[in-house]
């Protein structure tokens, strides 16, 4: 007999979920989680903290991050007071394909970057599932948007989202919470754009945060955002969406849970009589001990690359090549979001005006490209994130000066500035894949994972129009002094939306998994985290993360009732 009902790898935002789906439908369910244990409200060290009470003023030494976390600190949210959720780079390393780079930003401990994450929340139109099948790059989604909008519903209306509906058919409507103002620049901007262009919209962005908590949300302790914008250093207050603050208490309160840390995933145990998975092979992260736990079903949610690596370490007489791995795609087609490329400018006037708080959310521009057919030379599209603000008293530290006038030109904010970045979709590419070193091992006796990974014709084509439509825009709109911005040493991996290595699909033989997460050659191994995209559309992919999760579980005990698990 089994340990238990359902064993979920991972406990950031795809595994919280599994977990909290699995207990409330009755399932005694683990969470396998490779690092430390994080308590809400106890372990967010960083919390509250003003600069002048960190010793670099919420910078890490240089020292350390050059030699400890030369690929974490490129991360915008690796500070001091949040650099206790990123992992060491000495100690948790992986290889690279010579002259390609990948940055591959990890956090080990309960929550994973669900504590880390930017919060912005966009579905998936039928616009993004249709993209493969019309254009012929990738194989096509096994769903459409009709398949998942339930779903969608059903994690917007429990995380908590705030938004607006703004009636775009290319970023779908969905179940939000009031959402957050405007300041008095971007509500120009707004009008602006509006009057010059048919074809764009700028929106508040929708994020993952509370502005009128539901009943069950107060229950759970969560309580209305606190515009402090501290978000990655972890919040007391469960205003923001994370495993800490949501799903795991929500979980643990069924009875159903159990939860175990310092257990690194090593590989799932295959029954070949049977045809399925009995178990997970787990090492002690501080003793180096193995062990098995069983489920009559497993739930791969170890992030992307973390499941990538567990398939791929998953051999046996059965599957030489991985885990569920006949189709050979595994690890394959790496897709990131095209990222650090955009324009800023000054906005002239509104020098008597500041706004309150420090929202935690931005403006939104739609992708806007390619709607209508093939119109662009290049496939797909973008959108961009941004907002206008003041420089505050920061801005001044590297200036020269002394006395009274210098001290108090801190105490004044300058000029209205306005920035957009944009987020372009990244092509399926074969090619672009994770594979086992032939050599080398981590000090668990793993083998490293190898990316090779690299931006593709049609990605730098997309980021080049990026930043010349940045820049032409903010000048249609009456910015001043704009420039813009590309990133050239920006690789793949730093948007932090990693995907696509088990993707779904119809045809077994180019595919890993079912329109439901199953693995076509496994059907008691689901995958639910980024691996399962087929394509990368331009918005931010957590939300779809968790509205796939959900409804991969309620297939899973809809089988599990019928004892065909």
């Amino acid at each position: 007999m089994a340990d238990f009902d359902a064993i979920v790898v991972g406990s950031g935002m795809s595994g919280g979920w599994a977990a909290k789906e699995f207990t409330e439908k009755g399932m005694k369910t683990l969470v396998i989680e490779r690092g430390r244990n994080v308590e809400h409200q106890v372990d967010y060290v960083g919390e509250g903290l003003g600069p002048w009470e960190m010793k670099f003023r919420d910078r890490v030494d240089r020292k350390t991050a050059d030699q400890n976390h030369a690929i974490q600190k490129k991360c915008y949210a690796f500070l001091e007071s949040t650099k206790q959720f990123f992992v060491d780079d000495i100690e948790h390393p992986y290889s690279q394909e010579e002259g390609k780079e990948f940055s591959w930003i990890r956090g080990y401990h309960l929550g994973g970057r669900s504590l880390t994450w930017h919060r912005q929340s966009y579905r998936l139109g039928d616009l993004d599932f249709g993209a493969n099948k019309r254009d012929g790059h990738g194989v096509d989604w096994p769903v459409r948007y009709a398949d998942i909008k339930k779903w969608y519903d059903h994690v917007e209306t429990f995380a908590g989202i705030t938004g607006n509906n703004d009636g775009l058919d290319q970023l779908p409507d969905g179940k939000f919470q009031p959402p957050m103002e405007f300041n008095c620049v971007e509500k120009v901007i707004k009008q602006r754009m509006e009057e010059l262009y048919d074809d764009r919209r700028l929106i508040i962005g929708r994020a993952a945060h509370l502005t009128e908590p539901t009943e069950e949300q107060i229950e759970l302790g969560r309580a209305t955002c606190q515009n402090r914008n501290q978000c990655q250093r972890g919040c007391s207050f469960g205003a923001y969406f994370s495993s800490q603050s949501a799903t795991l208490p929500a979980a643990r309160r069924t009875g159903n849970l159990s939860i175990v840390t310092d257990a690194i995933a090593h590989s799932l145990v295959y029954d070949p009589d049977t045809k399925r998975a009995t178990g997970v092979r787990v090492i002690d992260a501080n003793t180096k001990e193995g062990k098995v736990y069983t489920a009559r079903v497993i739930f791969m949610c170890a992030s992307t690359l973390g499941t990538t690596q567990v398939m791929l370490n998953s051999t046996s007489e059965h599957f030489q090549n991985g885990f569920a791995n006949s189709s050979g795609v595994l690890g394959h087609h790496i897709m990131d979001h095209l990222y650090a490329q955009g324009a800023r400018g000054e906005f002239p006037g509104f020098e008597d005006r500041y706004y309150i708080g420090r929202r935690a959310t931005g403006i939104y521009i739609p992708r806007y490209q390619n709607l209508n057919g093939q119109e662009e030379e290049y496939y797909r599209g973008y959108g961009f994130q941004g907002g206008a603000s003041r420089p505050s008293w920061r801005s001044n530290i590297g200036k020269k000066g002394f006395g009274a006038d210098f001290k108090e030109s801190f105490k004044t904010p300058g000029g209205w500035e306005f920035s957009i970045g944009g987020f372009g979709e990244m092509m399926p590419d074969f090619k672009n894949h994770a594979r086992l070193h032939k050599t080398k091992k981590d000090k668990w006796g793993i083998p490293l994972l190898h990316i090779d990974c690299e931006y593709g014709e049609n990605d730098w084509k997309m980021r080049r129009a990026i930043v010349k439509d940045s820049v032409q825009m903010l000048k249609d709109l009456g910015l001043k002094n704009v420039t813009g911005y590309l990133s050239e040493s920006a690789a793949p991996g730093i948007g932090i939306h990693e995907m696509g290595t088990a993707r779904m699909g119809h045809d077994p033989s180019t595919s890993v998994l079912n329109k439901h997460n199953q693995c076509h050659d496994v059907d008691n191994v689901f995958i639910t985290d980024g691996s399962f995209m087929t394509s990368s559309a331009c918005q931010n992919p957590s939300l779809t993360y968790m509205a796939f999760t959900a409804r991969a579980v309620d297939h899973a005990v809809s089988l599990m009732k019928e004892n065909v698990l």
